[in-house]
């Protein structure tokens, strides 16, 4: 749990934030400092501070504390993890009275030196940009005029995409991670559900809880499947695909650290199928059922994945939970966020996803949980 020690250009960084002092001493903080031995010595915390002692022409002495976060599986593994504690850090600590201050916070470049962004608001991000159309617009239409030949090889590329994506990694305490924020993040089904509002159509408070409850007893069934880690991209929607020629295509806003289980973004993609027939159920038949069945039977021949359907229920809950919240969907009707709420509660109930009863979805004479 330890980290680096301090930059060699941090010595310039202070000049500059303090240019009529001088460095004095750099010396590194022990987690605990009391006892010597017993049950209450605590080895480690999430990074080693060291402390700067510097003084002015005048024999002032002015004390700092220099820290980075460390990385560990406490959810600090990614870098994302580690810089949110530090914006934390700064932007919490004048809020509390008698607290330390919080002087500075940047960045440390490969070069060791420090970039400071103290006067920032938000951090920013500049990509480049993909030119074409989104994938949700090719299932619009194939919802209103049925699937075309490219459109069946279109799938076939996100299959191949997908499996080849998901390379196997072992970290267990990765794995963990992935199915902690499946269940416990606020992007994850704790916040989604969070975010219904209390009068929402066919979801009625005692129906997400009941559905939260299923997904958290799944939690400890997952996390006997460690040696399923791999790359994904995280969030693996028509969305978040953008189609140039043909079968050519870009994907964007790779999410949660890509890594997680291949169900994820298997799930994430095959709900759509569903999602853009709900408005007419002929859609389904028109083509998007074709869809569905060919990306999950092009995948498992590109990778062969026995457990897929068998982890995949809280996976796909997820994103059924998603896409039935008014927040992101809000013209969604209440008897369509009900048949799919319904399919998610019976994948949750089989203990496995079965590809062929997504049918079940569009029987309007079957019965549907209140």
């Amino acid at each position: 749990m330890g980290t680096s020690p301090a930059p060699p250009k941090l010595r310039e960084h202070l000049a500059r934030l303090y240019p009529d002092h001088r460095l004095v001493a750099i010396e590194e903080l022990a987690p605990d400092t009391g006892a010597t031995a017993g049950a209450t010595k605590k080895a480690a915390g999430y990074g080693l501070p060291v402390r700067i002692c510097l003084c002015d022409d005048g024999g002032e002495t002015l004390e700092l504390v220099w820290r980075v976060a460390s990385a560990n599986e406490f959810g600090h593994d990614r870098r994302a993890d580690r810089a949110s504690v530090m914006l934390e850090a700064f932007d919490n600590f004048p809020k509390i009275s008698r607290h330390v201050q919080a002087i500075d916070i940047g960045a440390v470049e490969p070069s060791g030196e420090l970039v400071s962004i103290r006067n920032g608001e938000e951090i920013y991000l500049i990509t480049t940009y993909a030119r074409g159309t989104i994938y949700a617009d090719d299932l619009r239409r194939i919802a209103s005029s049925g699937a075309t030949e490219l459109d069946i090889a279109r799938v076939d590329e996100l299959a191949n995409f997908a499996a080849e994506l998901h390379r196997p990694i072992y970290e267990p305490a990765a794995y963990r991670r992935a199915v902690r924020d499946l269940v416990g993040n606020g992007e994850g089904i704790f916040g989604i559900v969070d975010g219904y509002p209390a009068d929402t159509p066919a979801a009625p408070r005692d129906r997400l809880q009941a559905i939260e409850r299923r997904c958290a007893d799944w939690r400890w069934r997952l996390r006997e499947h460690e040696t399923r880690l791999t790359t994904t991209h995280g969030d693996f929607h028509p969305f978040n695909v953008v189609f140039h020629d043909g079968t050519e295509f870009t994907v964007l806003d790779a999410s949660r650290g890509a890594l997680g289980d291949p169900a994820d973004d298997v799930t994430a993609m095959m709900i759509n199928y569903i999602l853009f027939a709900l408005d007419d159920p002929e859609a389904w038949q028109r083509g998007l059922k074709t869809l569905w069945h060919r990306f999950w039977l092009d995948y498992l021949h590109a990778r062969n994945d026995n457990g897929l359907f068998a982890v995949a229920p809280p996976w796909f809950a997820w994103r059924a939970l998603v896409v039935c919240n008014p927040r992101f969907y809000p013209q969604l009707a209440a008897s369509a966020r009900d048949r799919l709420l319904a399919f998610a509660e019976h994948v949750l109930d089989a203990g496995q996803l079965d590809p062929m009863a997504a049918d079940s979805v569009f029987d309007t004479g079957a019965s549907r949980a209140a």
